[in-house]
């Protein structure tokens, strides 16, 4: 009985590539024969997209599902019903403007549409079904990971030089975050050198997100400054070739690539006031909207406006530490609110006594301001005893792979 199922199944398949080629004759007058290419069928957002017919756009500024839908013969109570559904999936309230979005109907019913997708973010979406099930599922991308190397020499910008080598620039900012609390970016200078080995997502032939440092060097100030991404169990952190950890309790600065327009003075000449006046903080020159940065995780104790001060923020960090953030153009926390360090708390401005946009960054110890630029922080958690031989092997690893050279 096996043996005659299997006799069958290859009838089966001879008959059917018989019926799919066609017969000729050649010059000889013999028959020929010549297979009939049937391709692939197009799979998009895993749906047959050669089956249907597809109308496609972008979400427009304070459009809703609802507005989306009813351009395409839905009703009220079909777009209610495919919301709730939809809720515990992905909750349609979160769908933004400027976001891509397709609508197909299939080519032998009707035009009234079946699916419709929504892009969330590069790599990510949700498929719709407009049919009697009315509900959502998520989806992703393909994914491609691309390994790179860059090495140079600071000629005036961590930013720029990149740019100038045709890096993606927000390498720059992901190498900041590594050295955010060993390094003030602000004072980097020409012959600093750099060497970053890292990963970049690519999606539909698209660079996506931010790229990953998995191992970088910073010479600075003639000090080199290595640092391996290392995951002890508590997530992926940044140590030395000795296994200490690069975080430190606090970042160097609240606003990332800008310029000190002036320094902690006890004698400073004020610019407005026009007299000698304390300046117990440090300034920090930037364009007005740039993010302002917690410098480490704390609350919130004040969030408020003075006719000096402009609008500020002040967050205590612990029992010794606070932190205060002035002339923001706007404030983005409020009084109690929890920070989580990096987190941005404000945007620059020029409120309050400021000759031009930037943020006046105090620091007290103990309740007394000081110069934070000169105060030595204890280092984070350094890799343990136990996972040191782990490390050791990963920092061998990521040398090598390094070394080898990635496209």
């Amino acid at each position: 009985m096996r043996l005659f199922v299997i006799f069958a199944i290859v009838f089966s398949v001879l008959v059917f590539l018989g019926c799919n080629h066609t017969k000729s004759k050649n010059s000889g007058g013999q028959a020929t024969f010549s297979a009939v290419i049937v391709p692939d069928p197009v799979i998009r957002f895993d749906l047959v997209w050669d089956s249907l017919v597809v109308d496609s756009g972008t979400i427009r500024k304070d459009q809703t599902l609802s507005h989306l839908l009813d351009d395409f013969g839905m009703g009220a109570g079909k777009i209610a019903t495919l919301a709730a559904n939809s809720r515990e999936v992905y909750d349609v309230r979160n769908m933004r403007g400027g976001k891509r979005w397709w609508l197909a109907s299939e080519r032998d019913t009707s035009e009234i549409p079946v699916w419709l997708i929504y892009e969330r973010n590069d790599l990510d979406y949700v498929v719709f079904s407009l049919k009697d099930t009315l509900g959502a599922r998520l989806g992703s991308y393909d994914v491609d990971t691309i390994y790179r190397r860059v090495q140079g020499e600071i000629t005036t910008s961590l930013y720029l030089d990149f740019e100038k080598l045709g890096v993606p620039t927000n390498l720059a900012v992901a190498m900041a975050k590594v050295y955010a609390w060993t390094i003030d970016f602000t004072h980097v200078k020409p012959g600093d050198a750099f060497d970053a080995y890292y990963l970049r997502k690519r999606v539909n032939g698209k660079d996506v997100g931010m790229p990953t440092i998995l191992f970088c060097s910073f010479n600075h100030h003639g000090i080199d400054l290595p640092a391996y991404r290392f995951d002890q169990g508590d997530g992926s952190d940044y140590f030395d070739p000795l296994g200490e950890s690069l975080r430190k309790a606090f970042l160097k600065s609240p606003v990332e690539f800008s310029r000190i327009s002036s320094s902690f003075n006890k004698k400073r000449f004020h610019p407005v006031l026009k007299r000698v006046k304390p300046h117990l903080g440090t300034d920090y020159a930037a364009k007005t909207g740039t993010p302002i940065l917690s410098v480490g995780d704390g609350v919130v104790t004040k969030s408020s406006y003075t006719k000096a001060n402009g609008m500020y923020v002040k967050i205590r960090h612990n029992n010794t530490y606070e932190t205060q953030y002035l002339h923001m153009s706007k404030r983005l926390v409020s009084l109690g609110d929890r920070v989580k360090q990096g987190e941005t708390i404000g945007l620059v401005g020029s409120t309050g006594l400021a000759t031009g946009p930037h943020v006046c960054f105090r620091f007290w110890k103990d309740g007394v301001q000081v110069d934070h630029r000169k105060e030595k922080f204890p280092p984070s958690t350094p890799v343990r005893d136990e996972n040191m031989k782990a490390f050791a092997k990963e920092i061998m690893r990521l040398e090598a792979e390094a070394g080898k050279g990635c496209d």
